[in-house]
């Protein structure tokens, strides 16, 4: 790991939805990069399309990176709040003649575009305000401002993740800076918001190569430092088909709401595209000593949901039993008692064995959590028949005396009353699960007689037996 505090890096999304899946990894990846050469990491929150921006989508990012620990440095910056710098700027391409006044009509680039597609030609503008006297400017057309791109030559993108990427001049037009009621793009206010902000590193999904070769030929026209481009694959579904909902892609909180961890959500994201030898089980602090931007693919990853539930129940394996329950407790319909939460805690090793969600783990606390008498499910029902009953009722004496109720001594006395009874094991274990939980699935019968304790345990074989 190097240390290189002059490293800045920024994750700027828009407040019109969601934090995607794939902004996410954006993020973590942004975060991560600073984190390891020691620089920093900013949040800006690209809010100019004041219609479409919302508070609760806004909530939904700042939430959802606070999940993922994603910490941003400085108080996040407000595009829209910038908007007179961004004109500003505009105004010096102006004045430095590396943007004009442009009075085409909507109906004329309209008919400019169309005339383009039937003739087989590229759909950009065709300049034709470009080098114009501002003398034959029409009194009642307000003007868009556009950037004089040059027309001959190359420009290329030293990419860290694409390579070299050579984009001929006459294939990019004069995109607009300043639209005609004043307002700037989105493109110009990226530029000018990158470099106020001491960008030094931009890192995002490769849909953007194309404006990259725009922003380039501005930070060249304003005669201000370029940035180091890194352009990630976008994800893919496992059909190799752009990622949608049908794929699994939600929004952030949807994965913490199906009870997804959010190390095991770094985790996966950060295997999305980038990749450490065969280490699959990376932790934060292993991800930012090894992050570096020579670890991401070029090829476009696969979102697998199944593979984020594996891994998150690794994950949930090796959680801290006390942290699983505080996660889970305020889900439960009921605030737990002392003895209830001694339990729950002492359960928890081996339902978390079993779960690979927090609310698969919830649900395995049903047993523990239930009122009685219990009811139980259809399965369980079925073993409950008389002749089980009546075994049950035997046991109750047999258990109750008991010296130590423990797992082992619980399993020994249970044993020796099916021998004597010349019953098999699972006669008596089966029904006596359906008594203990009201279903047919639980850790081992003998383990749940642990947990419960003996007057619960004996309450409830007595409400079934008694």
């Amino acid at each position: 790991m190097t240390s290189d505090p002059s490293i800045v890096t920024r994750f700027a999304p828009s407040p019109t939805g969601f934090l995607h899946i794939g902004s996410a990894r954006t993020a973590l990846f942004n975060w991560l990069y600073a984190r390891h050469h020691g620089g920093r990491f900013l949040l800006r929150i690209e809010d100019t399309d004041r219609a479409r921006s919302t508070e609760e989508a806004m909530e939904a990012i700042l939430s959802g990176m606070s999940w993922l620990g994603l910490t941003w440095d400085d108080d996040p910056v407000y595009q829209h709040q910038l908007a007179d710098r961004h004109r500003a700027v505009a105004q010096l391409l102006l004045e430095s003649g590396n943007a004009y006044k442009c009075y085409a009509t909507a109906e004329e680039l309209t008919e400019m575009r169309e005339k383009a597609r039937s003739e087989g030609r590229s759909v950009g503008y065709d300049g034709r305000w470009r080098d114009r006297d501002p003398s034959e400017a029409p009194n009642h057309v307000p003007p868009v401002i556009r950037f004089k791109a040059p027309r001959s030559g190359e420009t290329i993108i030293d990419d860290k993740v694409q390579g070299k990427v050579t984009f001929p001049n006459d294939q990019l037009d004069d995109m607009v800076l300043l639209r005609s009621d004043g307002t700037p793009t989105y493109m110009l206010s990226v530029i000018v918001d990158d470099h106020d902000m001491g960008v030094t590193h931009i890192i995002r999904g490769d849909d953007h190569l194309n404006n990259a070769a725009r922003q380039v030929q501005v930070f060249h026209a304003l005669d201000w430092s370029v940035p180091v481009y890194a352009h990630i694959p976008l994800i893919h579904g496992q059909d190799g088909g752009k990622l949608s909902k049908r794929h699994g892609a939600l929004g952030v909180e949807a994965y913490r709401d199906m009870g997804m961890l959010p190390e095991a959500m770094c985790n996966y994201l950060l295997r999305l595209g980038w990749s450490h030898g065969d280490d699959e089980i990376i932790s934060s602090e292993q991800a930012i000593e090894w992050f570096d931007l020579p670890g991401i693919g070029k090829s476009a990853a696969q979102f697998d949901m199944d593979k984020l539930t594996n891994l998150n129940g690794v994950y949930m394996r090796g959680a801290e039993d006390h942290r699983l329950l505080e996660l889970i407790e305020p889900q439960f319909d009921r605030s737990l008692d002392a003895l209830t939460r001694e339990r729950c805690l002492a359960a928890m090793p081996l339902l978390k064995e079993r779960a690979k969600t927090l609310l698969e783990l919830m649900a395995g606390f049903d047993f523990l959590l239930a009122d009685r008498p219990l009811k139980p499910d259809a399965k369980a029902a079925k073993l409950l028949k008389p002749e089980a009953v009546t075994i049950l009722g035997k046991l109750i004496p047999i258990l109750a005396a008991c010296d130590e109720w423990t797992k082992e001594n619980a399993e020994a006395t249970v044993r020796q009353f099916a021998i004597d009874e010349g019953l098999k094991l699972g006669n008596i274990a089966q029904p006596l699960r359906a008594a203990l939980t009201g279903t047919t699935a639980s850790p081992g019968i003998f383990d749940v007689l642990a947990i419960l304790g003996r007057d619960e345990s004996l309450g409830r074989i007595g409400d079934v037996a008694g």
